[in-house]
């Protein structure tokens, strides 16, 4: 049970300037409970199963949709275009905005207007059973305005309640290995065509993502230092690389197909500030990271992996594919170059 009713959370909200994610970590609530105490005052409750919402979302138009976890927050403008539904996978398929969503996790969703100094900021924002973010959408200049009416109409709930009851968080799971099924790992691993193989099999093999990295060694995978995640950020801005950036969470994966052009390193976040893009990496969260290749049919597939100190995934980052305009030979020698953690390299 919350310490703060509503009411103390309008208060304390409209007394805080910074980020309602932060202002949430220290009262120590969920984000979503800030984001309900406005029900009825410019915020709806509404329907956010990604089958309802994501159709709805595309006839607003050009958008900004945002991604986050605890260590990073992935920005795209563009319109959510090809929108696949599936019942425990869904996708939007675009250059700009490409995203996999996961509708289980898709359980508190808020259509938001807030009055600021250049006039009402319109979103839609969506939470795990925990009140965790999972994704925002904030309109635009030229969203379409018909369009979030008629959104907003159609998805809203019949409990419009500014109080919700929220599920504990799960905790990160560690690392899990199962050394005795380290050599099937090699080998299945070495068989695998496609990427989308590695989840089923280490699933299979009682085995998560971490805990397989830190089993199977090379030439599977090389540990990296810490200082790898800057280096690789201002390689690929100053190579003008073409990358992959996977960055989300349980219920949404947000993808940057393309290259990095303006770094804006502030403090401990590295940030990239693009016209249509922008990244904001909080370094100081990396506590390990992964150089790592898996074969497919179209060839290796070779990422750098970064993990927290509790072991979450932060995010993924691989070569831009030669049919999107990526450079094969020269991502694989640029993760090459990225050094070496210590007692690796010993």
């Amino acid at each position: 049970m919350s310490p703060y009713s509503p009411e103390d959370l309008r208060r304390l909200a409209a007394e805080d300037a910074g980020r309602p994610f932060d202002l949430a970590e220290r009262l120590g609530v969920p984000e979503a409970a800030l984001v309900a105490a406005e029900t009825g005052r410019g915020t709806t409750r509404i329907d956010a199963t990604p089958g309802r919402l994501i159709p709805m979302v595309q006839a607003l138009g050009e958008v900004m949709a945002l991604t986050r976890n605890r260590s990073c927050v992935i920005e795209k403008l563009g319109t959510y275009n090809e929108f696949h539904d599936g019942e425990h996978a869904a996708m939007t398929v675009d250059h700009e905005i490409d995203l996999r969503m996961f509708p289980r996790h898709w359980v508190h969703g808020f259509a938001v207007e807030k009055a600021g100094d250049a006039g009402i900021r319109r979103s839609i924002q969506v939470f795990d059973a925990a009140g965790d973010a999972i994704h925002k959408i904030h309109l635009r200049e030229g969203s379409d305005l018909g369009a979030w009416a008629a959104l907003k109409q159609a998805l809203a709930l019949p409990e419009q309640s500014d109080s919700i009851e929220f599920a504990a968080r799960a905790p990160v799971e560690p690392a899990k290995a199962a050394p005795e099924r380290v050599e099937a790992l090699r080998r299945e691993w070495s068989e695998m065509t496609d990427t989308h193989q590695f989840n089923i099999l280490i699933r299979r093999l009682k085995m998560n993502r971490l805990g397989a990295y830190r089993s199977i060694g090379a030439p599977f995978v090389r540990p990296l230092s810490v200082e790898a995640v800057p280096a690789l950020i201002e390689r690929v801005q100053a190579e003008g690389c073409g990358v992959m950036m996977f960055v989300g969470n349980q219920g949404c994966i947000e993808i940057h197909s393309g290259r990095f052009e303006t770094l804006r390193p502030m403090g401990p976040w590295l940030n990239v500030m693009d016209p249509r893009f922008n990244l904001h990496l909080r370094g100081d969260h990396v506590a390990e990271v992964w150089a790592v290749e898996k074969p497919t049919k179209r060839g290796p597939a070779i990422s750098v992996e970064a993990f927290d100190a509790e072991g979450a995934l932060i995010f993924q980052c691989f070569g831009l594919r030669p049919e999107k305009g990526g450079d094969a030979a020269q991502w694989a020698a640029l993760v090459e170059t990225l050094p070496a953690l210590a007692e690796a390299a010993a």
